[in-house]
């Protein structure tokens, strides 16, 4: 075994070998991997929900590539959630609600700029609820579902 570690071929191939190991991986990301696209007119595309929404940080970032919807609580007398997005949006929907039931979902109000959206809620989302938020720009659907835990902090 030991004569075997000083073979200096065995050596380099042992050095060599993982680097080229790495460097196939990102080979065959790059050459067979999804490429980055612009959204195209009349499709739907998930927005994912950011770890943020996991906890009680008092915001939620939804995202798909460079569209960023955050989800915050509003200040005030009324509880309120905010939204703010990255880029101008038509329409905004969202529903509140246990993850298994029918949720009504209600038009979110834009508020200076289409970029800011807000809907006042009737009471704080229970423990376990989720939100589903359906938002549109430029004929494009951007869907997603959070949990409301980043809610619980208020």
């Amino acid at each position: 075994m030991l004569k075997l570690l000083t073979d200096k071929h065995v050596v380099i191939a042992m050095l060599v070998a993982p680097a080229l190991g790495v460097f196939a991986w990102f080979a065959v990301g790059q050459l067979a991997g999804e490429q980055p696209h612009k959204a195209q007119s009349g499709r739907e595309y998930p927005l994912l929900e950011q770890s943020n929404c996991r906890y009680e940080s008092g915001a939620c970032d939804l995202r798909n590539e460079d569209m960023v919807i955050q989800l915050s609580i509003g200040e005030g007398t009324e509880v309120f959630l905010i939204g703010h997005a990255s880029h101008e949006l038509d329409r905004v929907l969202l529903a509140m609600g246990p993850p298994d039931s029918d949720m009504v979902p209600r038009e979110m109000q834009s508020s200076g700029g289409r970029k800011e959206w807000h809907i006042r809620l009737d009471a704080m989302p229970e423990q376990g609820e989720r939100i589903r938020l359906v938002a549109t720009a430029g004929g494009v659907a951007y869907y997603a579902e959070a949990s409301t835990q980043f809610l619980q902090a208020q």
